[in-house]
């Protein structure tokens, strides 16, 4: 007699579900976390964070922008563990963006554009140079991913040629 046996996954990390009150996925991130607005980080809510977490990081990239990689535009990590992130948030310890500067840098592309979150529960909290960028990160949270998710939303800079300036919806910085 043959046993029949079900096949499981390799992979041991879980999903986290990556959310936000101010926008849906794939939907229109608003002006204010953007260059033309407050520059603040959005709020993010995460569920399913496994019980072992110590700790959470979460990168912000611009898929669409002219670099290898993306546009860094947050590296953030030693995160507390939370299930809601609060807009403009200044806890963790923060890595370089592409920028250059360890914070948050509002998105502000030329065009239509997607801008992927990326969380990562983590086994520990990490004893990490702050003087690190994203792939670096990447690299050194290897092995103490216990669960991941996304969160994709897109922005666009309109161009008023009347004006000859970047229109800002004022309602969506407030």
């Amino acid at each position: 007699m043959w046993a029949i046996s079900t096949l499981t996954s390799f992979s041991q990390n879980k999903t986290l579900v990556v959310t936000s009150p101010s926008f849906k996925a794939s939907g229109t991130i608003p002006t204010r976390y953007s260059c033309d607005g407050r520059e603040s980080s959005p709020p993010l809510h995460i569920e399913n964070i496994p019980a072992g977490a110590q700790s959470l990081a979460i990168t912000l990239v611009d898929l669409d922008a002219p670099y290898e990689g993306g546009f860094t535009h947050w590296v953030v990590w030693n995160v507390d563990v939370m299930n809601d992130i609060p807009e403009n948030y200044t806890g963790g310890t923060k890595g370089y963006n592409t920028m250059a500067n360890h914070k948050y840098t509002g998105i502000c592309p030329s065009g239509p554009h997607r801008f992927q979150f990326n969380v990562h529960a983590l086994d520990s909290k990490l004893k990490l140079d702050m003087n690190i960028d994203k792939v670096t990160l990447e690299e050194r949270i290897r092995g103490h991913v216990l669960a991941e998710g996304t969160l994709i939303g897109m922005y666009e800079r309109k161009w008023d040629f009347s004006q000859n300036k970047y229109m800002v919806d004022e309602k969506m910085n407030r």
